[in-house]
C-alpha cells in the first residue's frame, strides 16, 4: 500500500506559501549581504526565511529533521528530512529582478517522495507525490513533446560559476548551436519546473546542490520529465545534472567533437 503523504504536502506548500510572501514583502527592500563569494552570494533573509520554513514544518512535524542551504535542523539520521531551499536564485532576488521560489522536499528513508516548488511573484505553486500527477496552482501539467533539439530550449550552465571553466563554455557553445534558444532563469529548482509544465525542454548543469533540485527532481518525474544526477563523490549532496523531457536525444547532443589541434 502506497504510503499518504497529502498532510505533509499541505505542510510544505502552507509553508512555502508563509515564506514566499514574507520574500515578497520584503522584495523592494534594502538586502543585507552576510557573504559574498566570486559567483554568489547569501543574505540575511536566506537565514531568516529558512527560520522561518522551520518553523512552520517542525510545528506540524516536530520528529521530522531539516536540511537546508542554510543548515540543518534536528538529527540527520531521522526516518523523514524536510530538504529546504529557501530563496533558489538569491542573486536575482538581491538584484530585483522577479525569478526565484521557495522550494519545499521530503525525504522519507533515503527517499524524495514530495516536492513543492512556489515562486511568489507569479504565485505559481508546483507540486507532486511520488506515484501521482505533477500539479501547477491544482492543474495538472505535463512536459512537452519535443523530440528535435533543433525545437528544443534549454538551459545550460557554463563557465568557472559551475566549476567546468573553458570545457563549460565550450559545451555552452557546443549545445547552443543545436537548439532553437538558450535561456538561463537563474533558478534550477524554477527551471526543472518550466520543463515539468513544457516551457523549457532541458538542463545541464555542472555542478548543482541536494536542496536546488530535490523538490523540483518529484515534480518534473511526475510530469513525464528525467533526471540524471552524478554526485561528484559517492553519497555527495553536490554534482552535476541532466534533465529533459524525456523525449529529446540529449545525450548525442552533449557529445562533444575532438579538439582539432
Amino acid at each position: 500500500m502506497t504510503p499518504d503523504y497529502s498532510s505533509q504536502l499541505r505542510a510544505a506548500v502552507a509553508a512555502a506559501r508563509t515564506a514566499g510572501e514574507f520574500l515578497r514583502a520584503r522584495f523592494a527592500d534594502v538586502k543585507q549581504v552576510n557573504a559574498e563569494m566570486p559567483h554568489d552570494l547569501k543574505l540575511q533573509l536566506d537565514r531568516d526565511t529558512q527560520q522561518l520554513i522551520a518553523r512552520c514544518l517542525l510545528a506540524e512535524y516536530p520528529d521530522y529533521a531539516i536540511l537546508g542551504e542554510e543548515g540543518e535542523t534536528g538529527s540527520m539520521s531521522a526516518e523523514a528530512l524536510w530538504i529546504v531551499d529557501p530563496i533558489d536564485g538569491t542573486v536575482n532576488y538581491f538584484y530585483g529582478i522577479p525569478i526565484f521560489c521557495v522550494s519545499i522536499a521530503l525525504q522519507v528513508k533515503d527517499r524524495v517522495v514530495l516536492g513543492c516548488v512556489y515562486d511568489p511573484m507569479q504565485d505559481e505553486c508546483f507540486t507532486a507525490v511520488v506515484g501521482g500527477a505533477a500539479l501547477l496552482n491544482g492543474r495538472a501539467i505535463r512536459v512537452s513533446a519535443r523530440q528535435r533539439m533543433a525545437e528544443a530550449v534549454v538551459f545550460v550552465g557554463h563557465g568557472s560559476h559551475d566549476g567546468s571553466g573553458a570545457e563549460g563554455v565550450r559545451r555552452f557553445a557546443h549545445i547552443s548551436s543545436q537548439v532553437r534558444k538558450v535561456r538561463i532563469l537563474g533558478s534550477a529548482a524554477l527551471t526543472l519546473c518550466y520543463i515539468a509544465t513544457g516551457r523549457f525542454d532541458a538542463y545541464i548543469e555542472n555542478r548543482i546542490n541536494l536542496w536546488d533540485f530535490a523538490a523540483a527532481r518529484v515534480i518534473l518525474e511526475c510530469a513525464g520529465g528525467k533526471l540524471e544526477f552524478t554526485p561528484e563523490v559517492a553519497h555527495a549532496r553536490q554534482g552535476s545534472v541532466i534533465a529533459w523531457n524525456g523525449q529529446l536525444p540529449i545525450h548525442a547532443a552533449l557529445e562533444m567533437p575532438t579538439p582539432q589541434a
